[in-house]
C-alpha cells in the first residue's frame, strides 16, 4: 500500500495512486497528488476538479472521458468541455488523472 504525506498525515493510496478513503480528500491532498504528477494546480484545474466532485455527488461514479467532456461542456461551455482543453490540463488522460486529483475512484473503464 502506498502513502502520500500531507503535513503530519499519511494518506493511504491504492496501487494506482487513488485515495483508499474518499473522505481523506482536501485541497492540500489534491495539491500533493498533483505535485506527484508534476502538475501545479491552476484555477482551470480546480474548476474541473470541483465539477468532477459535483458529478460524483450527483451520480455516485467517476465519469469516463466522453461523459466528462459532455458534462464539462454542459456546465462550463464548449470552450472548456472539449478533449483538447481537458487533455492539456490533465496530460492526455483527463478522466483518470482528474478523478485521482479530485479524490474520486478510478473511472471503471480506464486502464
Amino acid at each position: 500500500m502506498n502513502a502520500l504525506r500531507v503535513g503530519a498525515r499519511a494518506i493511504e493510496l491504492d496501487k494506482d495512486g487513488f485515495l483508499i478513503e474518499l473522505s481523506d480528500w482536501s485541497a492540500e491532498v489534491a495539491s500533493a497528488l498533483a505535485a506527484a504528477e508534476d502538475i501545479e494546480l491552476s484555477p482551470e484545474h480546480w474548476e474541473i476538479l470541483d465539477l468532477l466532485r459535483s458529478f460524483y455527488a450527483e451520480f455516485q461514479l467517476s465519469p469516463a472521458t466522453r461523459p466528462l467532456i459532455k458534462y464539462t461542456a454542459l456546465k462550463l461551455g464548449a470552450e472548456k468541455g472539449n478533449s483538447l482543453h481537458l487533455n492539456r490540463l490533465f496530460k492526455g488522460t483527463p478522466a483518470k488523472l482528474a478523478a485521482k486529483l479530485a479524490g474520486l475512484p478510478k473511472p471503471t473503464n480506464c486502464l
